[in-house]
């Protein structure tokens, strides 16, 4: 990783006339949050079916860097004695920030694991790089082709962006005008987002009951390796997987009972939950943390980190529930309850106003100490509310509201982005939604997860979307009431443990609108025999994921090789 301090141009005066911007809260956490040891990355993949001509993309990459000024800044040098951080905008870029990566069976793994371990410089504009891997056949995850299927050559675009500056819903963006510029189509227009009032009075702060609030919520349990191993690990891991979009509700007096982004937070409820009992651990409260951008899709759309944090209480209010959820199948009945209770939880989130990391961290940032001493009481901080971080990150774009058609190399097929995935949380969840296929990236920190655990979790959480999609699925019985109802059981496979690769390397984003696109069940991954069904009892001497991952899995079996 290249460290913000010891990049070149770091120590370089600030030219005369440059505009500066002072750090917002969220930015200057995160600043002073730094660590080589867990890059603070947001990439975004965007999969094209053609080859880009490499001359023209570069200058519409430098064209929509022009566009949107506000992405081309830096970090202003200073003491630790200085009163506030603050950007200075560049006009220009400080350096050429596209690249073609060289070509090869593992250039897009190669890729991939740069924007996990290598973090754009805060000080060159931009904080952030474009690569670009040209990838023969294949499927859209980037796994080759199989034997006997000719493929034309394709084209993957991996933005990595630098956090503390930036955030995926920004990124997008960029991306979307360079497109524009590329393939010399007009802007159309991009709705924004709509949030419903909330009905009834506004929950707590984490949404949920006073009995949720109090409690403190449950860590996701580290893998079987050994402690000193995990300690020793550095940086995150990442897997993708394409499914599809789980259906919708049908419409009630204007309003859904759940949408989709309901679904994948009880998704990742239930993945925790069902991971931490064969781990042996204690079912518990699950708290997800959810970024939601109000912010307007077009081309005045505020660059930046312009999402706000809210955290959901994953309880059921039913005491039976938890039990009826992560036993060996998962109850439908309890699953529509939890659905029902999150969407209320959710919609009232949403619609509330409020600091974007709460009134606390206003506090810590106001600048009334130098930055030196304040980083040193926001880092205690962290450190003292650690237990009570949330379990979970869900981020959840939605369908892509940009046609992202780059002219005669065609429009995307894929899109997935990723977010960061730092102690003491962990895991992060982030989707979003391409021609009907739903793009699921979970990262997690290799201090907790190793490769194999990750590819494990996958498959619980591709198991949970499936649960809440057979109670959504018109026809279902959705309005059962209690673990009496009449409700048929779920046909949820057991999880397959697939064969992972490692390759030769080892915040917040948007929630604006989510996919309503219908789509038939994710096909059961294959059984692997000897592999333990997720959420049963817990046998100690039943067989684990393996510590140390080999090979590959397919992408056609909905996973693409971890990074």
């Amino acid at each position: 990783m290249t460290s913000s301090r010891t990049a070149a141009g770091w120590g370089t005066s600030t030219p005369p006339g440059g505009v500066r911007i002072p750090f917002t809260a969220v930015d200057e956490v995160s600043r002073h949050c730094l660590s080589d040891n867990e890059p603070e990355t947001v990439h975004v993949e965007v999969h094209l079916p053609g080859r880009l001509d490499p001359a023209r993309l570069r200058t519409a990459f430098r064209r929509a860097l022009l566009m949107h000024p506000r992405v081309l800044m830096r970090e202003v040098p200073g003491r630790r004695h200085r009163q506030s951080f603050a950007w200075e905008l560049t006009g220009e870029p400080d350096s050429d920030p596209v690249s073609f990566a060289r070509p090869g069976p593992d250039a897009l793994g190669r890729a991939r694991a740069r924007a996990l371990t290598e973090c754009p410089s805060l000080a060159l504009s931009p904080p952030m790089r474009l690569e670009v891997i040209e990838v023969d056949g294949g499927t859209a995850a980037g796994e080759p082709p199989e034997a006997g299927v000719p493929g034309a050559t394709r084209t993957v675009l991996l933005l990595t962006m630098h956090h503390t500056a930036l955030d995926a819903g920004s990124g997008l963006r960029v991306l979307a005008t360079t497109a524009e510029q590329y393939g010399g189509s007009a802007a159309l227009p991009v709705p924004g987002p709509v949030r419903p009032d909330p009905s009834g009075q506004a929950p707590a702060a984490t949404g949920g009951t006073g009995r949720a609030v109090c409690a403190r919520p449950v860590r996701v349990a580290p893998d079987s390796r050994p402690e000193p191993v995990r300690a020793r690990a550095a940086g995150n891991g990442m897997l993708q997987a394409e499914l599809p979009v789980p259906p919708r509700v049908g419409r009630n007096s204007g309003l859904a009972p759940w949408t989709v982004n309901d679904q994948l937070l009880v998704a990742a409820s239930l993945m925790v939950g069902r991971w931490n009992v064969s781990q042996g651990r204690p079912a518990g409260p699950v708290r997800i943390t959810v970024p939601v951008d109000d912010r307007p899709r077009g081309r005045e759309m505020p660059m930046g980190n312009g999402t706000r944090l809210v955290e959901v209480a994953m309880t059921s209010e039913d005491p039976r529930d938890p039990d009826l959820l992560l036993g060996e199948r998962p109850d439908l009945a309890a699953v529509t309850r939890l659905l029902r209770t999150t969407a209320r939880r959710t919609r009232a989130l949403k619609s509330a106003r409020g600091a974007p990391l709460g009134p606390g961290t206003s506090l810590l940032t106001a600048p009334l100490l130098p930055v030196g001493i304040r980083g040193t009481l926001t880092r205690g901080v962290r450190r003292a509310a650690a237990p009570w971080t949330s379990t979970v990150l869900v981020t959840n774009i939605g369908r892509i509201p940009y046609a992202l058609d780059f002219g005669d190399a065609g429009r995307a097929n894929a899109v997935w982005f990723s977010a960061p995935a730092r102690m003491p949380r962990g895991l992060s969840v982030a989707a979003a939604s391409t021609g009907g296929r739903l793009h699921v990236t979970l990262r997690w920190s290799r201090a907790l997860l190793g490769d194999a655990s990750g590819a494990y979790l996958t498959g619980l959480f591709e198991q949970a979307l499936s649960a809440t999609a057979q109670v959504t699925r018109p026809g279902s019985n959705a309005g059962g009431s209690g673990p009496e109802a009449d409700v048929p059981e779920a046909d949820v496979p057991e999880v397959d443990v697939p064969e992972v690769y490692v390759p030769e390397a080892d915040v917040p984003e948007t929630d604006a609108t989510t996919p309503d696109a219908t789509a038939p069940n994710a096909e059961a991954p294959g059984d692997r025999g000897k592999a333990r069904r997720p959420g049963g009892p817990h046998d100690r001497d039943a067989l684990c994921p393996e510590p140390t991952p080999g090979g590959a899995r397919s992408a056609r079996q909905n996973h693409a090789r971890p990074s």
